[in-house]
């Protein structure tokens, strides 16, 4: 009996990356669907490759037929601005392909669908810490983003039910890392790539969005990997679904304070308040009990060590853009169909 196949949507996106490397590092046959809508970001050799538009039933089907592991990645994704100034592509173009690969997984005969949903899910939550057993008496989301992740997640219990195809659902909270680039317009981005951009660009005061009292869990982008690889191949998280967290909550007044550390800035950090994002959620505090109990995982990256290498990351990307300036005129999309 061979190997199984490991199908990664989006798998030259920001989590898919990591997610392949860490696949083809444990000896798993990979299979990437994306349409390279990162320009800079190409797949690696060792995976079997598919340049695809998965909103197309014959893209879809051709991705997943024959792999065991389906990884759903693919979607439009970026920073809380431009998940709220583009909600109807963000919710009809997902949803497409939530559609068309969960389809084709059932036709295929998938024995696992890991669907990657999102804290977003959890945002009209008003009981800490979050835990799994409470989504159901949670408000439903309010943005379009934070719905359609929602919508995914039913679409794994409503296949499990009626085609047989069986899920394990992961909700990661604020993934960073290096490999994500900031973006051009305030909230394209995530909030720890353009916070530090910013810095290394030069701004004083760092211009932040609302009070900087809201709070987050951050989780390293190779955690999150490890907790997908994880997810697919342990028997215990058949049908189940589990958050995906790093260890330490923190404001983000406290993130840009460290961050101004972090690229050399001396004395107290000087900031500035700019109006925050509409119904922007003020708290994400996860509990991850379950992901340890059953699968027995856990952050190893802090967040001190995490920031470090985001700006060491930058710092480079910085010297890049500067060294070449035709290649780099316009920065890359920071959001967009990862497939």
């Amino acid at each position: 009996m061979g190997k199984e196949i490991y199908a990664v949507t989006g798998g030259c996106g920001f989590i898919g990356t990591e997610l392949v490397r860490q696949l083809i590092a444990a000896g798993r046959p990979v299979r990437i669907a994306d349409d390279l809508s990162r320009p800079t970001t190409l797949p690696p050799p060792e995976a079997e490759f598919l340049k695809a538009d998965l909103s197309e039933d014959s893209a879809a089907r051709a991705a997943v037929s024959g792999a065991d592991v389906v990884i759903h990645l693919a979607g439009k994704v970026g920073g809380i601005g431009y998940l709220r100034r583009l909600p109807a592509t963000v919710l009809s173009g997902n949803n497409r392909l939530l559609s068309t690969v969960f389809e084709a997984a059932a036709a295929c005969g998938v024995r696992r669908f890991v669907y990657v949903s999102s804290s977003m899910v959890y945002e009209r939550a008003e009981r800490f810490p979050l835990r799994e057993e409470d989504l159901p008496r949670t408000p439903i989301p309010s943005t379009a983003y934070g719905f359609q992740k929602f919508c995914g997640e039913w679409y794994c219990r409503a296949f499990r039910e009626e085609r047989g195809l069986h899920y394990t659902i992961l909700r990661p909270f604020n993934a960073y890392g290096p490999g994500e680039r900031s973006g051009a317009k305030a909230g394209e981005s995530h909030v720890i790539p353009d916070l530090a951009w910013k810095l290394l660009s030069g701004q004083d005061p760092l211009e932040v969005h609302g009070d900087g009292s809201q709070s987050r869990c951050f989780t390293h982008v190779r955690d999150i990997a490890q907790a997908l690889l994880l997810a697919a191949e342990h028997p215990a998280a058949e049908d189940q679904d589990f958050n995906v967290a790093g260890s330490e909550e923190i404001t983000i007044r406290e993130l840009a304070g460290r961050l101004w550390s972090s690229v050399g800035r001396k004395g107290p950090p000087r900031l500035k308040s700019l109006a925050g994002f509409a119904n922007d959620v003020q708290r994400q505090t996860p509990s991850i009990e379950k992901i340890s109990k059953i699968l027995g995982w856990k952050p190893k990256v802090s967040l001190e060590n995490g920031l470090g290498e985001v700006v060491d990351w930058l710092k480079n990307e910085k010297t890049g853009r500067m060294a070449a300036p035709s290649r780099h005129s316009q920065r890359p999309r920071p959001a967009g169909v990862r497939g």
